[in-house]
């Protein structure tokens, strides 16, 4: 859909660009990818912008924190095309995604937390100096002694080896690790995409370190969720301004009782 001139108003596309420290590079960009609808040109050839491409500016600028400038580009790019159901598709997803990355931060915290006081049986196995051997921790976890051994093969835990005995000793890290491992299992994650998490969590230094940065993991997924409300309401802002300018008019609100004839 083309913009039309209401009323005679025309932005440039610095008057664009300014109220959001862009170049007018940027704007013309923005409009060549779609993100914005194409502009209407003035007999000299101008682009003569119109406050719907101010509120199409607006919604895209607040999708990005939440959506990632792909995805947001995405979005626009629909709607401006009225595939609108393919927009709603694609905040969908990005919720999907925020959904599972706070699950993920749920189980690493728990996984780092440890077992609580009831869970998992009580393995009547020996332990190895300073750490557990393979059974047991097998059966803390409620996994085979096999499936631990496939973790080690995929980096995901890696035991030393008891001197005398040559058999596999997990220490503490190492359990912590293993626990981490079962919860996202647990959750449907695959071992190459628990490895690099796994590496990250190894990679703290101390435990004040990994707090650190499960905290601001935390925040940066609690502000994702934020920035998504943002999105959406900007996002809203802009379908409505397009509905006006295709010359749609707003349904009215039908009260609780006796709704008037228009209402359905």
């Amino acid at each position: 859909m083309g913009s039309k001139l209401q009323n005679g108003q025309r932005l440039r596309p610095i008057d664009l660009a300014r109220g959001h420290g862009l170049s007018t590079q940027a704007v013309r960009n923005y409009e060549e990818a779609g993100v914005l609808p194409a502009a209407a040109r003035t007999p000299h050839g101008y682009r003569a912008y119109t406050s719907l491409h101010a509120a199409a500016l607006r919604a895209f600028l607040a999708l990005v924190p939440g959506h990632g400038h792909r995805t947001a580009s995405a979005i626009m790019r629909a709607v401006n095309t009225d595939a609108v159901d393919e927009a709603l598709r694609l905040v969908d997803d990005s919720h999907v995604q925020l959904r599972d990355d706070r699950r993920t931060l749920e189980a690493v915290e728990r996984a780092l937390r440890g077992p609580e006081p009831d869970e998992g049986p009580e393995a009547d196995v020996r332990s190895g100096p300073a750490g557990r051997f393979v059974g047991r921790l097998a059966a803390e976890l409620g996994v085979r002694p096999a499936t631990l051994r496939a973790w080690e093969r995929a980096g995901l835990v890696r035991p030393r080896r008891d001197a005398r005995t040559g058999y596999r000793v997990y220490d503490e890290a190492d359990v912590r690790d293993a626990r981490l491992a079962h919860q996202l299992r647990r959750g449907g994650y695959l071992l190459e995409q628990i490895a690099p998490l796994i590496t990250q969590v190894r990679e703290a230094d101390g435990t004040e370190s990994l707090e650190a940065a499960l905290r601001d993991w935390r925040a940066r997924v609690s502000a994702r969720g934020r920035a998504m409300l943002s999105g959406s309401a900007e996002l809203e802002a802009y379908l409505r301004e397009r509905g006006r300018e295709a010359g749609g008019h707003e349904r009215p609100a039908c009260p609780t009782r006796t709704p008037p004839p228009n209402c359905s």
